[in-house]
């Protein structure tokens, strides 16, 4: 349950970040509102999804996706240009996420170590 709602902090993440980019400095008061409601959703979502999933990997996806549906969506409104070297990129984006998604966990005391370190010493 945990990937499905990182993948929706992700899309909330694109709403508060187009709200705020909307808001013109947090002046206009309905993409201010949206924002900080967007904002909540998705910090709480990120929050619930790291119980689970390891930070480094829940931030990348969050981020990841959270970017290129912003884009995205600025791209299919007009608000930005589209062009083949975008959506290439954003499809890299995209690809390096569902990456994370399928690789299996390492076991849970190889975090941020390579198979060849030692283990920590415990000083």
């Amino acid at each position: 349950m945990a990937w499905p709602v990182l993948v929706l902090s992700a899309l909330f993440e694109a709403v508060w970040a187009t709200a705020l980019g909307r808001s013109d400095g947090l002046t206009v008061p309905v993409p201010t509102v949206v924002f900080a409601a967007a904002l909540v959703v998705s910090m709480a979502g990120l929050g619930w999804a790291l119980k689970t999933i390891p930070v480094g990997t829940a931030y990348a996806v969050w981020t990841g996706l959270g970017a290129a549906l912003t884009v995205g969506y600025a791209m299919a409104t007009g608000a930005e240009a589209v062009s083949v070297w975008k959506l290439v990129f954003i499809a890299g984006i995209v690809g390096s996420v569902a990456g994370l998604k399928l690789l299996k966990p390492g076991p849970a005391g190889s975090r941020g170590r390579s198979p060849s370190s030692p283990p920590p010493s415990g000083r």
